[in-house]
Order: structure tokens, then C-alpha cells, then sequence
């Protein structure tokens, strides 16, 4: 095939060296869903984006991790929307702010693109909102297998399961003491979550490190190829509608909710995530998480 444009992101920050990282490979129509695990692999980001398509307002992408294929990514999409403003293909056209189709092969998910005083795109993806359960879990084997008791757990909210694009395990912690001194057993804890259908295990506590943050976030994914996400959009929108559901974040006379949520500290890779929901009464009406990515390579990628 020859060579392809690459650039590779951190999403989720402001500056190099945080965030979840991400490639961008654009104009790769005709290569096969094979070809790109392997380029996502030799990567071995959490997520690449693979650009199939693209119009003046919409883009048709697949994401890979470096073992699966993945039917939404927050983060990715953050870096991908930015690699398609930088490159032209999306464009301003003299506005401050527009929106783009975001085509997936399950899904088409609606991308706004604002641009901030610094001149950089901040991207803000719509997610569908997730359905909530309480599976009955295991949760003495559960804190375990993560190094804590269930007396970590947060004394008032329950552990739920939701339910969307990922499956998340929400489970409220009770404060940072108990945020930090997580040691997953990841071998434990990739079974238990294959054994009950769950990608994502979302540790959250009230207690945080800046004062701007309403969240601190630790996300556990190993059961989808990556230990510990440092900064996950679809994670974070799920424990937003989890706070809105029980009562921990109310809307504003206009019926707006911000939620800032900090992640990735205890990993060195800290991210700021910004979730923002319109509601109608009680339900949500439009449901968005997004942010700034941060590009640190931009070249060609070499295929044979």
C-alpha cells in the first residue's frame, strides 16, 4: 500500500506526556480490518483510529486496540477529530464552533468542534446514555482482587453496572486514601470481568486533588487490552449519568450539568475530562464528554 499519514496524540491534555495516548491513521480506504489490528498492535496505544472516508462534515473511522476492535472511543476521537482539523479536512469555514458526523461501523455518533481562545479545537463527542443495573456482584472478590475491602466502598452509593457503547462496572470508592492504595491483580481481575460480561472496572471517589475537578478517576480495562486507561470519555460520561441518577449532580436553572472529572495521576498521566449534559426534566436529553488532545508525532506509516 505503500505509506499513509500517522500522528499520534495524547487526549485529555493540555500538554505532551499525559492523557491516553492514540494514533491517528488517515486515508485508509481499501486495507482490511486484519491489516489494521496488526498496525494497532506494532502501534501499542490503547486505541488507533483508522480514517476509511470523510467528507466536509463527516468522517468514517474504525478504532483498534492492540487486541480488538472497539465499537466507540472517547479518547480516539478527540485525537482523530483534532488530526481532521489540523489536516483541513474538517473545517472551520470562519466559525467558532460546528459539528460533524462521526461514522463507525455499529453507529454514527454527532462531534463538536469548538475552538478555544488559544486557537485549538476542544471536541466534545455525543454519547448515548447507558442503561444502569445491579447485577448482584461479588463484591468482596471484587475490592480483592483490586487490593482494598469492601469498607472502601463508598458508604451511601451502590456499585452499578452500565450499560452503553462499553460495559462499566461503577463502583463509588470512599475517598482518595483509598483511591491510591489500588493494586489490581490484573490476571483476577481480567477473569472476573470476562466471567461477567464487564469491560471496564470505573473506581471514583468525591475527593479530589484540584479544585476544579468534581471526580477523581482510576478505570480499569485489562479485559479489553489495556491495564489502566488514564483518561476515558466513554467511562467518564457513564459516571456522570451515574451522579445525575443518584442525585450527586443537578442541573442549573437552564437545565445544564458540567462535570469535570480528573484522571491518570497515579499512573503519571494526569487528564482533565469534561462531560456536559442538557436534561428535559429528569431525563437526559443530549449527554457529551470531550476535551483537548496534544499531538506529539506527526509523519507517514510505512506499509508494505
Amino acid at each position: 500500500m505503500g505509506s499513509v499519514s500517522f500522528a499520534f496524540y495524547d487526549a485529555f491534555t493540555d500538554t505532551a506526556f499525559g492523557g491516553s495516548q492514540a494514533g491517528v491513521v488517515s486515508d485508509v480506504a481499501g486495507l482490511d480490518a486484519q491489516t489494521m489490528q496488526r498496525i494497532a498492535k506494532e502501534i501499542g496505544a490503547p486505541a488507533t483510529g483508522f480514517v476509511t472516508a470523510s467528507g466536509e462534515d463527516w468522517v468514517e473511522a474504525r478504532f483498534m486496540s492492540f487486541v480488538t476492535e472497539l465499537p466507540m472511543c472517547g479518547h480516539g476521537t478527540l485525537c482523530l477529530a483534532t488530526r481532521m482539523v489540523e489536516l483541513g479536512v474538517l473545517d472551520w469555514h470562519g466559525r467558532a464552533s460546528f459539528e460533524a458526523a462521526l461514522r463507525l461501523p455499529t453507529a454514527t455518533a454527532t462531534v463538536q468542534i469548538s475552538r478555544r481562545d488559544d486557537g485549538r479545537p476542544l471536541v466534545m463527542l455525543d454519547i448515548r446514555p447507558p442503561s444502569f443495573h445491579d447485577d448482584g456482584l461479588d463484591m468482596a472478590a471484587l475490592t480483592g482482587l483490586l487490593g482494598l475491602g469492601v469498607k472502601d466502598l463508598h458508604p451511601a452509593l451502590r456499585p452499578e453496572t452500565a450499560r452503553g457503547d462499553f460495559v462499566h462496572l461503577v463502583l463509588p470508592i470512599a475517598g482518595l486514601d483509598a483511591m491510591r492504595r489500588i493494586a489490581p491483580d490484573f490476571g483476577g481481575l481480567t477473569r472476573y470481568c470476562l466471567d461477567h460480561g464487564i469491560e471496564t472496572v470505573a473506581a471514583f471517589c468525591m475527593e479530589v486533588e484540584r479544585p476544579d475537578s468534581a471526580l477523581h478517576v482510576r478505570d480499569f480495562c485489562p479485559a479489553v487490552g489495556v491495564a489502566e486507561s488514564a483518561a476515558a470519555g466513554t467511562t467518564n460520561s457513564a459516571l456522570t449519568s451515574y451522579l445525575i441518577r443518584h442525585g450527586q449532580a443537578k442541573p442549573d436553572g437552564d437545565g445544564r450539568i458540567a462535570v469535570q472529572a480528573e484522571q491518570g495521576h497515579e499512573i503519571g498521566r494526569p487528564s482533565i475530562i469534561r462531560s456536559a449534559v442538557r436534561m428535559e426534566g429528569e431525563r437526559i436529553a443530549r449527554l457529551q464528554v470531550g476535551g483537548v488532545a496534544t499531538k506529539l508525532i506527526d509523519g507517514q506509516l510505512h506499509l508494505p
